[in-house]
């Protein structure tokens, strides 16, 4: 009760609106708040915060009961974890949970999702209806419910679960402190260990990743903190894939790729006793720190500090004029774009882009285009059950050949001996 109280006193109806209107004019999602336990409080819930199909499922009392469980589930994970939860919830369409807590102190959680990740199809409706079958629900009721929720990508749930963890905690005052680190430890130990296995799967021979390190350097320059941290904790766990345990080991990597941080910082425009002061700084907390977990996710607090003060610096605002046609790839990488468009979209010639974009990235604009596609690619390969021409065409390719052809360049090998090989390996280290 007291908790309630509290998450009263913190999150008022007022606040509450307020997160609700700025967080559908993003995703045009609802939302539904719930206390500690799971219970859901009504005065700060959307008015149609339960779709037609939860409203099918909550009508009997077994879902209502399995509703309320998972609420509980969710809750309790997301607090560990000090990030928000995604999942499938029993009846099988996804929801997320966003912790509410001030400090160390649980008060709640709020949930959204309540979509699926792809269309309602034969397969996945029949799922539902195997999770449910014991409700006793109209077949064709349920299907026409499920036809009505959103399709909503993976990745967009994503954004949108951070953006409503930062809309929360700043528009309700909350302080994030504890649960942002735990967050981003747990985010990054789970990346890592993700990365280790894939490591493990492939057979990868030992080799340092300085290509990782020159996009990593790349990143930095144009102030992309997600693309950054993406490749820190590849290197990472590349290091402590060759290396498990080696605390000295791991420690003198990242004193390595500090100094090269700090080199990049400086040719970026930072001023170099800025610089200098900070790397000492740097390297007595490397010495400092005697956790693998706690220096993983410190070197990414170090990383933040590096954009920022590239960023910043005098050449941010060549950094500024190259960023639109970075995230006009990104978000167009599956259509047949040009130079042209790209450069369009920042507003510059296209010789003019290209010399800045090579300046910055030490790349070309057409390297990073490929690379951006290529990635897209074998995540599709892994992920999916699309043919290799499919994902050709679904990366923005409509030559299968030349697609071929520049992946095994690329990667080493073609997309269909790509996914043959991690078939292989996902067999050879399944348990018997």
């Amino acid at each position: 009760m007291a908790n309630k109280t509290q998450l009263n006193k913190l999150l008022t109806k007022e606040k509450f609106a307020k997160i609700e209107s700025i967080f559908r004019k993003h995703f045009r999602l609802v939302l539904e708040t719930t206390d500690i336990n799971g219970k859901e409080i009504k005065q700060m819930c959307s008015d149609n915060c339960h779709p037609a199909f939860c409203q099918t499922v909550r009508k009997s009392r077994t879902g209502l009961r399995r509703c309320t469980k998972e609420r509980r589930q969710s809750l309790k994970v997301a607090i560990e974890t000090g990030q928000s939860y995604i999942t499938l919830c029993h009846a099988g369409i996804v929801v997320v949970c966003v912790p509410i807590m001030d400090r160390d102190k649980p008060l709640g959680g709020i949930f959204f999702g309540k979509c699926l990740w792809g269309s309602a199809t034969k397969t996945l409706i029949e799922d539902i209806e195997k999770r449910l079958y014991n409700l006793r629900i109209d077949k064709k009721k349920l299907t026409a419910a499920i036809r009505k929720l959103a399709v909503i990508p993976g990745r967009k749930i994503n954004q949108a679960a951070e953006f409503l963890f930062d809309l929360l905690y700043e528009v309700a005052g909350l302080d994030p402190r504890v649960i942002r680190w735990r967050r981003q430890q747990s985010e990054q130990q789970s990346q890592i260990g993700e990365l280790i296995q894939e490591k493990k799967k492939l057979g990868t021979d030992w080799r340092y990743p300085l290509e990782s390190e020159r996009e990593l350097l790349g990143k930095v320059k144009i102030g992309d903190r997600t693309g950054a941290k993406e490749i820190l904790n590849s290197i990472l766990g590349t290091i402590l894939f060759h290396n498990p345990g080696e605390l000295g080991i791991l420690k003198a990597r990242l004193l390595e790729l500090l100094s090269i941080l700090s080199r990049s910082a400086v040719e970026g425009g930072v001023d170099v006793d800025t610089m200098l002061e900070r790397n000492l700084a740097y390297v007595n907390k490397v010495m400092q720190i005697n956790n693998q977990q706690d220096l993983c996710a410190w070197i990414s607090v170090a990383l933040n500090e590096f954009i920022e003060l590239v960023y910043s610096s005098q050449d941010a605002r060549k950094v500024t004029q190259i960023s639109p046609a970075i995230n006009y790839i990104d978000a167009n990488y599956d259509k047949p774009i040009t130079l042209a468009d790209i450069a369009k979209a920042s507003c510059l010639s296209v010789s003019r882009l290209a010399h800045i974009f090579k300046d910055q990235m030490g790349i070309t604009i057409i390297d990073y285009l490929t690379s951006v596609r290529i990635e897209r690619a074998k995540q599709l390969l892994l992920a999916t059950d699309q043919n290799c021409t499919e994902v050709c065409f679904e990366v923005g390719y409509n030559n299968q050949s030349y697609f071929t052809r520049t992946f095994k360049e690329l990667v080493g090998v073609t997309p269909r001996q790509f996914r043959v090989k991690n078939q292989r390996s996902e067999k050879i280290a399944a348990p018997m």
